[in-house]
């Protein structure tokens, strides 16, 4: 299994009332690893769009244990724990470099057929785009 990884900057924008950053960059940052892992499977959102299939969450979760501040250097690893018939578990591991791990994430997402309003179940050849990055095959 390989992990998608990428090391976002840290801006002013992303920083709260308590000086670290905020909880909503940790979200989009859980956006990006779910676009940049959707690349890396060779499934565009942009391709998804035109065959009337979107990309939705059902779950997110987040386990804080140490702050990020401006001026730390991040790397966000993401994978997908199990892939199952209609949907998929997605973990996440925030890590201020070199290698202190500072939050866990994990989110549960499905394929959505805009046309018949249902989950969409990944066809054998959809799911093997994923089983690089796929740490439990279900």
């Amino acid at each position: 299994m390989a992990p998608i990884s990428f090391e976002p900057e840290i801006y002013t924008y992303n920083i709260d009332s308590g000086q670290h950053v905020s909880n909503i960059a940790y979200i989009q940052w859980m956006e990006i690893g779910r676009l940049k892992l959707l690349e890396a499977a060779g499934i565009s959102v942009h391709e998804l769009q035109e065959r009337g299939i979107a990309p939705i969450l059902r779950h997110t979760e987040i386990t804080y244990s140490k702050p990020l501040y401006l001026g730390d250097k991040v790397r966000v690893e993401m994978w997908i724990s199990e892939l199952k018939k209609i949907s998929a578990i997605m973990r996440f591991r925030f890590i201020r470099l070199p290698d202190e791990v500072v939050a866990k994430g994990k989110q549960e997402g499905l394929f959505f057929s805009l046309e018949t309003k249902k989950p969409y179940k990944l066809t054998h050849e959809e799911r093997l785009c994923f089983s690089e990055f796929t740490e439990n095959d279900k």
